[in-house]
């Protein structure tokens, strides 16, 4: 079966509404070094990897929302699609203190050719679909990890993460808000805004409503936990939008 770095779930939803999960998949693409980016399973199941339960809940989300969904299906250690094409961190030659042996050596030649069959692909899908729709609302679902090594715990479950546009997400911590048995970040554990990643380029610098969440990933590591918390987050997502 062809390759592809993508997975477009439900595209024909009638809700003007997408959900991207950029860090979806910890998958290697087999014309990338065989497959294998010389790190044993238990790394490339970390965090480091991809987004852990972040495709779950964006499935979950698109089910509830009746929306579309595209996921990413590579690693972003392969190449991260939510950075610009002149990011220098698009590919990481070590993350979280651990090496990534195929990335050491990568040329400039091997970002384009990974540019080529994956990162640049995945974002011209993102331009389709969002054509299809009338000006629509861009969520994009992430994960973080608990604790990175070294540093102390994060105590956040949720945060959302917004750029220079930040009219859907203030109204999405305004509903968060209202439940304070909820802890929510706004703009942490990161900040929302780099640019030319996913909601600059798709969102911000069309004119979009969007916004980015962050759930802890302890919280939706199982599919359980992916649908208890698409559905805690689709009414205050829906409330946000109308108030947009």
């Amino acid at each position: 079966m062809k390759y592809s770095p993508f997975v477009t779930i439900g595209a024909n939803r009638p809700a003007n509404i997408l959900i991207l999960c950029d860090h979806a998949a910890n998958t290697v693409p087999a014309d990338i070094n065989g497959g294998d980016l010389g790190l044993p399973p238990e790394d490339m199941n970390r965090h480091i990897a991809y987004d852990i339960g972040a495709a779950g809940l964006s499935e979950h989300l698109g089910l509830l929302l009746d929306a579309p969904v595209i996921c990413s299906n590579f690693s972003r250690l392969v190449i991260d699609p939510n950075r610009g094409e002149d990011d220098p961190t698009l590919l990481m030659r070590l993350y979280d203190g651990t090496l990534i042996p195929a990335n050491r050596h990568a040329d400039a030649a091997e970002l384009e050719r990974r540019m080529t069959l994956c990162h640049r692909p995945y974002h011209a899908e993102i331009a389709r679909l969002i054509k299809t729709k009338d000006r629509p609302v861009l969520i994009s679902v992430h994960s973080f990890t608990p604790q990175l090594r070294g540093r102390p715990p994060r105590p956040w479950q949720i945060g959302v993460l917004s750029n220079d546009d930040r009219r859907l997400s203030e109204h999405l911590l305004a509903e968060l808000a209202r439940d304070t048995g909820v802890t929510t970040g706004d703009n942490v554990p990161y900040t929302g805004y780099l640019t030319g990643d996913t909601m600059d380029q798709h969102a911000l610098q069309n004119g979009l409503l969007h916004t980015l969440l962050e759930l802890r990933q302890d919280l939706i590591a199982t599919p359980d936990g992916q649908e208890k918390w698409a559905r805690y987050l689709v009414p205050h997502l829906q409330a946000a939008i109308s108030r947009s």
